[in-house]
C-alpha cells in the first residue's frame, strides 16, 4: 500500500511543538527544527528568525538525501544521525519515525553528549506521535473516507477558479 497522505491538525502541532520546545531547554540548544524529508519545515522552535527556514529545512532534506546515497554506496541503509561541527556552532541532524528530521542547532553553552542524550529522548516520544498520526491516516484511508483538508475540491472547481 502507498503512504498515506499524512495531515497534520492543531493539536498534533501543538504536541510536536511542546516537545522540541522541550528538547530547546533540556538541551540547552539554540534553535530545534523539525522536517520532513520533502524539504518542508514542520515546526522550529528557539532563534528561528535568525535563519531563512526555507532554506534551511530544503537543505537539510537534501543533506539526508545525499548522505543516504552515501550510505548505500558503502552497504548501510542510511545514516541516521549526522552531525556537523563549526567554529561556534554546530548541527545535530538525526532522522525520527523514518519519515521527519530533527535538527538542533547549539553552540558552547551546550555539549554533542547533552545533545544526543536528549535527543534520544525527544526522538522517541516524536516517534511516537508520529506513528499515532500515520496510523490515523492509515485507518482513516482504510476506511474510504481520508478526509483530507481540501479532498471535496476536484480539477474541475480548480479551473472554473481560474477561469
Amino acid at each position: 500500500m502507498p503512504n498515506p497522505q499524512l495531515v497534520m491538525y492543531d493539536e498534533e502541532y501543538r504536541l510536536v511543538t511542546a516537545l522540541c520546545e522541550k528538547l530547546l531547554r533540556e538541551a540547552n540548544a539554540r534553535v530545534i527544527f523539525l522536517v520532513d524529508k520533502n524539504g518542508q519545515l514542520i515546526a522550529g522552535v528557539g532563534e528561528t528568525e535568525r535563519f531563512d527556514t526555507t532554506s534551511l529545512a530544503s537543505l537539510t532534506a537534501g543533506n539526508i538525501a545525499a548522505t543516504g546515497g552515501l550510505a548505500k554506496l558503502i552497504g548501510e541503509k542510511e545514516f541516521s544521525i549526522l552531525f556537523h561541527e563549526g567554529e561556534k556552532d554546530n548541527l545535530h541532524i538525526s532522522i525520527v519515525a523514518g519519515r521527519v528530521i530533527l535538527v538542533v542547532l547549539f553552540d558552547n553553552r551546550s555539549s554533542l553528549g547533552l545533545v544526543r542524550l536528549r535527543v534520544k529522548k525527544a526522538s522517541e516520544e516524536l516517534a511516537a506521535l508520529f506513528n499515532g498520526l500515520m496510523k490515523k491516516a492509515e485507518e482513516k484511508e482504510k476506511s474510504g473516507n481520508p478526509e483530507f483538508p481540501f479532498a471535496e475540491i476536484t480539477d474541475e472547481d480548480i479551473d472554473n477558479l481560474f477561469r
